[in-house]
């Protein structure tokens, strides 16, 4: 069994409105889906990606109005990178945030790619990073007046993982996900050991997690713009159930099989205490809206539908839905 990549990341926002805003306007990703929080039916859950959906191209939030701030720290999704296919795409970006008064970093190397660090309003701590395209394929660019094919994001990049200690997640990233070590870099915080780069899939940024280890830090506190989860990509529907084996073989506490009916999942915490999800490709967004429209409505799936007047009435009006 392989896994093909990073699936999706999701997040948390304490305001949908600037969030789709910022996903849209700024960074001219496409929503392509939204709907509600399937465990809490009260909140909205919003899905940015590519032109069309792709696996592995979307970033989520969950819209929580009361969270607080985040207080980072050990044990978490600590950075969220997202791919575009040239060091001219990012001084676009570059340029383009300076405009429009994002914060952001200068140009950095890491891991021999050029990257761009920057935040959204609450502080989501994201990356941009320049990919060849020789590894997991680009997605399809969701093109805006502002942003052409050329600069427009084409996917997830890397995912960083803060941790106190790092062989416990090396271990099920190596011997339970299948994940292969691709190297290291030198981290930004004095003494502390290189960030370790691993890869599954194709490889490329789509398919690296990077393990940061802090000793100096507290175990984070999460709040709006920190990010929940991340899910990486079973790529066959037939695999699916036998991930659900293997973890339990193993002595992970599962989820068991879970269908959000967009894609089936997998829930599993791995030893420093950070949330994974295991996300079938299929059988994607537009199972219940044509492409064209995606994202327009409140999409809810059959299981809800029956719901549906209950679920709107206890939504808080957004500008995003007239």
């Amino acid at each position: 069994m392989k896994l093909a990549g990073i699936h999706h990341v999701s997040a948390i926002t304490a305001d949908a409105d600037k969030n789709h805003d910022f996903f849209t306007r700024i960074l001219g990703m496409r929503l392509v889906k939204k709907t509600v929080n399937q465990d809490s039916t009260s909140s909205y859950h919003l899905f940015y990606a590519d032109a069309v959906g792709t696996p592995g191209t979307d970033m989520t939030y969950f819209d929580i109005p009361m969270a607080g701030r985040t207080y980072p720290g050990v044990s978490s999704i600590s950075n969220t990178g997202f791919r575009v296919k040239s060091e001219d795409a990012l001084k676009f970006w570059k340029e383009r945030f300076t405009k429009l008064e994002v914060p952001h970093d200068e140009i950095k190397e890491k891991f021999g790619r050029k990257t761009l660090y920057f935040e959204d309003f609450e502080g989501s701590r994201l990356m941009l990073v320049v990919d060849d395209g020789k590894g997991i394929p680009y997605g399809e660019a969701w093109v805006k007046e502002e942003i052409s094919a050329e600069n427009a994001i084409v996917g997830l990049g890397p995912v960083k993982l803060t941790v106190r200690k790092a062989d416990p997640t090396e271990k099920v990233l190596t011997e339970i996900l299948g994940f292969t070590l691709a190297g290291s870099y030198p981290s930004e915080i004095a003494n502390m050991p290189e960030v370790l780069v691993y890869t599954t899939g194709a490889g490329g940024p789509a398919g690296e997690v990077h393990i940061e280890t802090r000793n100096d830090l507290p175990q984070e506190r999460p709040g709006r713009g920190s990010v929940h989860h991340v899910a990486f990509r079973v790529p066959t529907m037939e695999d699916y159930p036998k991930w659900e084996e293997l973890l339990r073989a193993k002595g992970f506490v599962t989820s068991g099989l879970v269908d959000r009916y967009y894609f089936k999942s997998i829930y599993f915490r791995e030893p420093n205490g950070i949330l994974y999800e295991l996300a079938t490709d299929e059988p994607g967004f537009n199972s219940d809206e044509p492409l064209e429209s995606l994202g327009e409505s409140l999409a809810l799936p059959p299981f809800l539908e029956p719901k549906r007047e209950q679920i709107e009435a206890k939504l808080r009006p957004l500008s995003i839905n007239k």
